[in-house]
């Protein structure tokens, strides 16, 4: 059999698995999480001992990688992380090759996780999708005419720096209101966490919040502000709300400019609760034009969307 190593450098986590082409089913997967305050050497570090331990000293015959990232994929170059520092202008294709002497493919998290759930997931048997990724970023990747489509200098899918509240907090890329600003996990707990620091926020909820936390803020998660929505905590399904009409905003817009079949959505939004589904599904089709036909649906693959995407990156590689 000829043996694939896909590899996902997220946001906060690693994963590298093994799998024979023409199977459904990893051979080995392991997956950690990156240490606070790692830089891309740690990270290349922590996935270089994943890869020797999942080949156990077999021979890929060609390996794909998912970065969370702006990539150039023509040339497999890591452009940036806006989570780990130091990976600024890295060729992750060209370092593999040289280590492992295969062919290797390499993208951007969202346009390998949208090619894994055409291929193997949510998108099979449609010939355009927008998978969009909710989780530390927001992110989103294209499959047009049955395609990968990266945009002139592959740029193209980033939903979360959609503007929707131009009077809204300024997000990590200096504009005001953005998807990701709103929706993403990370600012869910700061915009909870900042409410809640305010005295006056005692009137508002949060008791679930602070109870979840110990009172220990510097805890909270994107995912915690899910479970203490659905526990019924106010304050939580503020903001939880406020994100899901962001993301809703964003993806109506989508549909009436490029107009795809399916929205595919993966990440930690998977977790989100029935309601936040209802409000995003109900945002987005007010928000598109009546004449404007797709559906919103959760991905299949879940978390190893960009793991099965790099599989199908690989494979597309070989051909």
């Amino acid at each position: 059999m000829t043996l694939i190593l896909a590899l996902d450098f997220g946001g906060t986590k690693l994963a590298a698995a093994t799998v024979n082409i023409g199977s459904r089913k990893w051979l080995r997967y392991e997956r950690r999480f990156s240490p606070v305050g790692a830089d891309a050497s740690t990270d290349l570090e922590i996935m270089r001992s994943l890869i020797y331990s999942v080949l156990q000293d077999t021979k890929p015959a060609a390996i794909g990688v998912s970065f969370g990232g702006p990539v150039d994929a023509s040339t497999g170059t890591v452009r940036l992380s806006h989570h780990v520092a130091g990976w600024e202008n890295i060729p992750l294709k060209a370092l593999l090759e040289d280590e492992f002497g295969v062919s290797v493919g390499v993208d951007n998290d969202a346009n390998v996780a949208a090619l894994g759930e055409h291929r193997f997931g949510a998108g099979q048997g449609y010939d355009s999708l927008f998978y969009i990724t909710v989780s530390t970023g927001v992110g989103g990747g294209w499959i047009l005419n049955g395609q990968p489509w990266r945009g002139s200098g592959g740029m193209a899918g980033e939903i979360g720096h959609i503007v929707v509240d131009p009077a809204g907090p300024v997000c990590l890329c200096g504009k005001r209101g953005c998807v990701e600003r709103l929706a993403s996990g990370p600012y869910m707990a700061q915009n909870v966490r900042e409410i809640l620091e305010n005295e006056l926020s005692r009137r508002r909820g949060g008791e679930v919040l602070r109870s979840l936390v110990g009172d220990n803020l510097t805890l909270l998660t994107g995912q915690l502000v899910s479970e203490a929505a659905a526990a019924g905590d106010d304050l939580a399904k503020e903001v939880l709300h406020k994100a899901a009409w962001a993301l809703g905003v964003g993806i109506g817009n989508v549909a009436n400019l490029i107009n795809p079949q399916r929205f595919v959505l993966g990440g930690g939004v998977m977790k989100a609760g029935e309601d936040f589904w209802r409000v995003v599904r109900q945002v987005a089709r007010e928000t598109a034009l009546p004449e404007v036909d797709f559906e919103v649906v959760p991905a299949v693959l879940g978390d190893d969307a960009p793991l099965w995407g790099a599989l199908a990156l690989a494979e597309t590689g070989m051909a």
